[in-house]
């Protein structure tokens, strides 16, 4: 008998990917999920990539988390830390006095 496990879109959608650019999801994926809370992440880009296809993958795969990320560059190093959500104010907007 086969064991049902509920999980996310984004879960399903990253762990059922194929080839080289699920594989560099994947680790993007790894590189922000070791970060702890509080802390920030420091990439320093190699000779085979530049430092905007790093940025690009690291909101790539922020994105399939669905976290906030901060990104920041420094000459060849990026830092990343994952940001808390602003809090939402609710109800109507107030009207501007004019």
């Amino acid at each position: 008998m086969p064991e049902l496990n509920i999980v996310t879109i984004n879960e399903a959608k990253v762990n059922s990917a194929t080839g080289k650019r699920a594989e560099i999801l994947r680790e993007y994926i790894g590189y922000i999920q070791s970060v702890p809370a509080g802390q920030a992440g420091k990439l320093a880009a190699s000779t085979q990539e530049t430092t905007n296809a790093i940025r690009r993958r690291l909101g790539n795969a922020a994105k399939a988390l669905g976290v906030g990320l901060a990104v920041r560059r420094t000459g060849d190093a990026i830092f990343f830390w994952v940001e808390q959500p602003a809090h939402k104010r609710r109800g109507r907007k107030p009207k501007n006095a004019a």
